[in-house]
């Protein structure tokens, strides 16, 4: 795993951390700002479990012999779990973590007894649940050098870790990175570089997770482009696939930095626009349906339903409904135009 030290390092019980041999690595330390834009390229916090990594913490509880084992991701103020069996909670603030420890270290790091130890005894998860004794963490580095988080073993019960055993687990943790790059490769449609279907429809779900915990708005945009078979028929299925690159490309000059473009059928595109109201929402949309018809490549054009994440929208279903049914709405007025929807999908949708 890139920038992983080659060597264990041990912390005895005075706090005192011993070198078994080799170097440490950077792992780009002391550069926050480079280290939490590595994790959020990654945008694997707050999504669902996966078996990928399910299967790794599986693994560690067995061959440790030990109740709890985590892929831990280092976020900006909290510590969030990917995979976590043994334990109850998804998160816990990054100040108690044991991991912040081992990314700030930048190697693996032992703690045999954290009662024993000094910078953790009055931990609150020592003290409380899930009542961590002992702790064996590698640090999961990402391509580019950062660390992002770390594996880790953990014990309700002082114990060692032997040096073989820390190597188990740093292999274990590059497997995790592996992970971590195809499902970041996987995460994109090859043709056009837009997020692939299921990959959108987990960031509108995760939409909706932030609406409920924090009141954030969001809104979920639909377009497919007009007479898309025509145009096949035309240009040939390369032709057509040059187009769709072009749409893709064109649409993604007019997003901002939190925006997000999906290919989410075979001509049809969504695009989430956190923040925005629906007058927001409705120009943006806009934007995208001018500059897909000024294109130079291809005469096209293509209908937008728009969709606010309004009260009554629980599911990724319900909101993509709103949407299609504002789309449905734009191909009725005579296509290359965008409607807006702003209730459940039997309300009536508004002129652009």
């Amino acid at each position: 795993m890139a920038g992983l030290c080659e060597k264990v390092y041990t912390t005895s019980m005075s706090g005192a951390v011993t070198e078994t041999g080799m170097t440490e690595a950077s792992g780009g330390v002391g550069d926050e700002a480079g280290r939490l834009s590595a994790l959020d390229r990654y945008d694997i916090v707050d999504s669902p479990a996966e078996i990928a990594f399910d299967r790794i913490t599986a693994l560690i509880r067995t061959v440790f012999n030990v109740p709890m084992a985590a892929v831990s991701l280092v976020d900006r103020d909290r510590q969030w779990f990917k995979s976590h069996p043994g334990l109850t909670v998804a998160e816990t603030p990054r100040a108690i973590a044991f991991c912040h420890h081992t990314i700030a270290a930048g190697v693996p790091m032992i703690i045999p007894d954290a009662h024993a130890d000094e910078r953790f005894c009055d931990n609150p998860l020592v003290t409380g649940e899930p009542f961590i004794s002992s702790y064996a963490g590698v640090p999961l580095t990402s391509r580019d050098g950062f660390h992002v988080g770390t594996l880790c073993a953990i014990d309700s019960s002082p114990r060692e870790f032997t040096a073989t055993e820390i190597g188990i687990l740093t292999s274990f943790a590059e497997i995790v990175v592996d992970n971590l790059e195809l499902r970041q490769i996987a995460r994109y449609d090859h043709l056009t570089g837009a997020l692939c279907r299921r990959s959108f429809v987990a960031e509108a779900a995760r939409a909706i997770a932030r609406r409920d915990r924090y009141g954030r708005p969001c809104t979920l945009v639909l377009f497919d482009l007009d007479h898309f078979k025509a145009i096949n028929e035309r240009l040939g299925h390369a032709g057509g696939d040059a187009v769709l690159r072009a749409v893709a490309a064109t649409c993604s000059k007019f997003l901002r930095a939190n925006d997000l473009l999906g290919r989410v059928g075979g001509e049809e595109f969504a695009v989430l626009l956190p923040e925005l109201d629906p007058v927001g929402a409705l120009a943006a949309a806009n934007r995208f349906r001018t500059a897909i018809a000024a294109m130079t490549e291809v005469s096209v054009t293509a209908s937008f339903g728009v969709a606010p994440l309004k009260p009554g929208i629980e599911v990724t279903g319900a909101w993509f409904a709103a949407a299609d049914f504002a789309q449905f709405a734009a191909k009725r007025a005579g296509r290359n135009c965008a409607r807006l929807n702003e209730g459940v999908p039997d309300a009536q949708p508004a002129a652009a």
